[in-house]
C-alpha cells in the first residue's frame, strides 16, 4: 500500500520504460529468428519477464543486463519441446500471441497463468487457430486457459474476426509463419500493428490494406522460410507515459516533458482525445527507430472539457481509457465512452473497476454495458483505492490522488510491477 495526497508544480524530463507491447514481440520473434537479436531499453516488467521465461522453456537461450537482452534464437523450427507447463503469469499478450507460435510446432504444449489469467477468454484465439487445423483446447472445456496444444499441419485461412484485438489478430499471423499458404486477419478498425512492423522488420512477407469506407482493416502474412535477427531499440511506452500526460495536465503549475515515446498512430489516440478536451501537449522532436515513429511529448496544466469518446479511435487507447476516466470526472462538462466492452475482460472488468473506484472518491459516473457516463466538473476526495491487483487501475488512481482532497491510499500497489516498476520513483525526478 502507498499512501498519496495533493501536490502542485511538477516540473521536470522523464523518461518512461519500453513499450510493453513491443517488448514481449522482440523476444517471441528474436526466438524463432535464425541468428542474434539484440535489444535495447526492454521493459524488464513482470509480463515480459514471464515471456523471456516461456522461451528459456522452449530452449532459447537468453541473455539480459537491466534493459539490454541478447537472444540467441534457433529459427523458425529450432524450439524444443518444453519439460513443464509454459506459465505466462498475468500476461494476456504472451498467453495469446504464444499459442499462435505453439500451434505451428510438431511437439505437445500446455499454456497457463496465474488465477486471473486463467480467468480471461481464449475462444478468441481457439476459435480462428481451430479454423486453420490447429489442435487446441482449453483443458478445462470454458474456454480459458490453461490451453493444450498438439502437432498439426496448418493451414491459410482468411479470418474475419468480431472485435479489433492485437492479440487475436497477431496470433492468426503468428500461427500463419506456418501454415501451408497465405492467411489474412480482417478486423473492425484497425488495432496495434506492432506485430506488422516488427515482423516486416525481420523478414516476414507481410502486406496490410484499410478500407475506410468500410472501417475494416486488413493484415496477410505468407508462410515464411526463415525470420533473421535483428537489432531493436524499443520506444517508451505511451501507455506507461499517459500518467504522466494525465499529471501533467491535471496537476497545478505543471510542465512535463517524456522523452523518446512511441506515438504509433494505433496506439496514439491518448494525445488526440487530450487535445481534444484542451490539453496543452506539444510533440517535439519526431523521429522513426526500427520502423516506429517517436516523439518527445511535452505537456502543460490546462483545463480540460468533457467529449464523446467512440468508434475507430477505442482500439488505440482501450489500455488509457481508466486515465481518461479520472480526467473525465476533473472536467468541464460531461465525457461519454462507448465500444470500449474489451475492458471488461483485462486483469479486471476495469468498467466495474473505475466506477467503484471513482465513485469511492465523489465522482458522479456510470458504467454501461460498454463503456462510461462521466459527470465532469467534480472536486475528488481521497479514499481507499482498490485496484484488485490492476496494475492500470493503480497507476490511474495514484495521479488522481494528486488532486484529491485529503489522502488516498492504493492497495497492493506493488501490482504497477507488471508494466512499470520504478513508477513511483519517477515521481521524484518531477519534485
Amino acid at each position: 500500500m502507498i499512501e498519496l495526497g495533493s501536490i502542485t508544480g511538477l516540473k521536470g524530463k522523464i523518461t518512461i520504460p519500453g513499450d510493453k507491447s513491443i517488448s514481449h514481440r522482440a523476444i517471441m520473434f528474436g526466438a524463432i529468428s535464425q541468428g542474434t537479436t539484440k535489444i535495447r531499453h526492454f521493459l524488464s516488467g513482470a509480463d515480459c519477464l514471464a515471456t523471456i521465461a516461456c522461451f528459456k522453456r522452449l530452449g532459447i537461450e537468453i541473455e539480459q543486463n537491466k534493459e539490454d537482452v541478447t537472444i540467441y534464437g534457433k529459427g523458425l523450427h529450432g524450439l524444443q519441446a518444453p519439460t513443464d507447463i509454459l506459465d505466462v503469469g498475468n500476461s494476456g499478450t504472451t498467453a495469446r500471441l504464444l499459442a499462435g507460435i505453439m500451434a505451428g510446432q510438431p511437439f505437445e504444449s500446455k499454456i497457463s497463468g496465474d488465477e486471473s489469467l486463467n480467468q480471461r477468454p481464449m475462444n478468441r484465439i481457439i476459435a480462428p487457430l481451430e479454423k486453420m487445423n490447429a489442435n487446441i483446447s482449453s483443458i478445462l472445456r470454458n474456454d480459458c486457459a490453461p490451453l493444450y496444444i498438439a502437432p498439426s499441419q496448418l493451414k491459410g485461412i482468411s479470418y474475419l474476426s468480431p472485435i479489433a484485438s492485437a492479440q487475436v489478430k497477431s496470433c492468426v499471423l503468428l500461427a500463419g509463419l506456418f501454415a501451408e499458404e497465405k492467411t489474412s486477419v480482417t478486423e473492425p478498425f484497425l488495432s496495434r500493428n506492432h506485430t506488422e512492423l516488427m515482423l516486416t522488420e525481420f523478414g516476414a512477407d507481410i502486406q496490410t490494406s484499410v478500407d475506410t469506407n468500410n472501417n475494416m482493416a486488413t493484415a496477410s502474412i505468407q508462410p515464411c522460410p526463415q525470420l533473421y535477427g535483428q537489432e531493436i531499440t524499443i520506444p517508451g511506452d505511451i501507455s506507461s507515459a499517459t500518467y504522466f500526460i494525465a499529471a501533467g495536465l491535471l496537476v497545478p503549475d505543471s510542465e512535463i516533458m517524456i522523452q523518446n515515446v512511441g506515438i504509433n498512430p494505433t496506439r496514439s489516440g491518448i494525445i488526440k482525445v487530450c487535445q481534444d478536451m484542451g490539453g496543452d501537449i506539444t510533440l517535439i522532436n519526431t523521429r522513426q527507430a526500427g520502423g516506429e515513429p517517436i516523439a518527445d511529448i511535452l505537456v502543460r496544466t490546462s483545463p480540460l472539457k468533457g467529449i464523446t469518446i467512440e468508434g475507430e479511435i477505442i482500439p488505440t487507447l482501450i489500455d488509457e481509457i481508466p486515465m481518461i476516466a479520472v480526467m473525465a470526472a476533473l472536467a468541464e462538462g460531461d465525457t461519454i465512452i462507448k465500444h470500449a466492452e474489451e475492458l471488461r475482460v483485462k486483469e479486471t472488468d476495469r468498467i466495474e473497476t473505475i466506477t467503484d473506484n471513482l465513485k469511492a472518491m465523489g465522482a458522479d459516473v456510470t458504467a454501461t454495458k460498454d463503456g462510461l457516463i462521466i459527470k465532469g466538473g467534480q472536486t475528488l476526495k481521497g479514499a481507499m483505492i482498490h485496484p484488485l491487483l490492476d496494475h492500470r487501475i493503480a497507476m490511474t488512481f495514484s495521479i488522481a490522488a494528486l488532486v484529491a482532497e485529503g489522502t488516498t491510499k492504493i492497495l497492493d500497489s506493488q501490482c504497477v510491477d507488471v508494466s512499470y516498476p520504478s513508477f513511483y520513483d519517477t515521481f521524484e525526478e518531477l519534485l
